[in-house]
């Protein structure tokens, strides 16, 4: 028997009924997630919180692709599988994973359970809680993105990282330090010993220092802020040496970048994150080596996902702000009871060991 047929037919989710303030958020119950080709079902224990959902609520983001309301949000998750795609996948009801979802094309991880491609799935680092595991995805991957992947860090490399306090901030740091770069981060007076201590090898205050008067030459610019504020975007390109590069995220925070870096002489680009698993090996790797570590701000009830969008929106979260939708122990129990349960009806073959396919 498999675990997804004793799934309750309803389950607990935040919701929202139309585009809004924090305010629209609130419980109900909606239909649990019925899982297709490829997909595993997992029981959410945390979600974390990301930008790209209160844009969303907001009526921006990925809003315009919803299909229908009430509307679940929330990509980030940590839980426990329930329901793998087939009998020797190599995760089973009963492991510890963590990922990214994909909204609006599944409902998201504000949720009791949450349907989830294959592809976007591994196994939660060991060292890690649900909760601190469930702010490491979307965060995490961008960062690797726009740090490794675009930016192509090697020993050396002069980086200047915007924001390196916040939830993509913290990883990009270690992550360019992990590859050996040379980090100048810029923040708030109260986190510049917090950067410090995630590996800045210089840090900058920006509410009292203008970064391009004390910085010049750079390799790259990690720019999570665009021309949001006193035109963070545009005064970086000077910042850069012929052959640099600017990564800019998140979307829409500088709409005439392309322009402007053409004008100039610079390489600039967006960056996208993608729901990687095979990504999220290589960074789970990392935590539980200790090279990179996880900072979660607040932890919210679901209940309470309105407070925490709030506290999103207010733009000076140190890391990353997390929900916790179950408790940790009482999914493991309920799990428990279903593989005792399969077991009594028929004889199964264990799933072999090793890496997701």
């Amino acid at each position: 028997m498999e675990y997804a047929t004793i799934l309750p037919p309803t389950m607990h989710a935040l919701v929202i009924d139309r585009p809004g303030e924090a305010g629209e958020l609130h419980l109900a119950e909606v239909p649990a997630p019925i899982a297709v080709l490829d997909e595993l079902i997992v029981r959410v224990i945390a979600a974390g919180i990301n930008p790209i959902d209160a844009k969303t609520r907001a009526g921006k983001g990925v809003s315009a692709a919803i299909t229908g309301y009430p509307a679940v949000l929330g990509n980030d998750f940590s839980g426990i599988v329930v329901s793998a795609p087939y009998e020797h996948f190599p995760l089973q009801p009963g492991d510890e994973v963590y990922g990214m979802a994909r909204v609006p094309r599944t409902t998201g991880s504000y949720a009791e359970y949450l349907p989830v491609s294959a592809l976007s799935v591994t196994r939660k680092p060991a060292r890690l809680s649900h909760a601190e595991a469930a702010a490491v995805p979307v965060a995490a991957l961008t960062a690797w993105g726009m740090v490794v992947e675009l930016a192509e860090t090697v020993p050396g490399q002069r980086m200047l990282i915007h924001a390196g306090s916040g939830g993509v901030g913290h990883f990009a740091v270690q992550f360019a330090k992990a590859f050996g770069a040379h980090v100048t981060a810029t923040g708030s007076t109260r986190n510049l010993e917090f950067l410090r201590e995630l590996g800045a090898d210089e840090v900058i205050d920006y509410t009292t220092t203008r970064f391009d008067e004390v910085v010049s030459g750079l390799d790259s610019v990690i720019d999570l802020i665009g021309n949001v504020h006193d035109n963070t975007g545009t005064r970086s390109l000077s910042m850069l040496r012929p052959g640099g590069i600017l990564v800019n995220a998140p979307t829409g925070s500088w709409p005439t970048m392309a322009a402007e870096a053409a004008a100039a002489g610079i390489r600039a680009t967006g960056y996208k994150v993608a729901a990687s698993g095979r990504t999220l090996d290589f960074i789970t790797e990392l935590i539980d080596d200790g090279i990179v570590r996880v900072h979660v701000d607040r932890v919210f009830d679901l209940a309470d996902g309105a407070a925490a969008h709030r506290l999103l929106e207010t733009g000076h979260t140190r890391g990353k702000i997390v929900l916790r939708v179950a408790d940790a122990a009482e999914t493991s129990e309920m799990s428990e009871t279903s593989e005792t349960s399969e077991t009594s009806e028929a004889s199964t073959t264990s799933a072999p060991a090793g890496p997701r396919p």
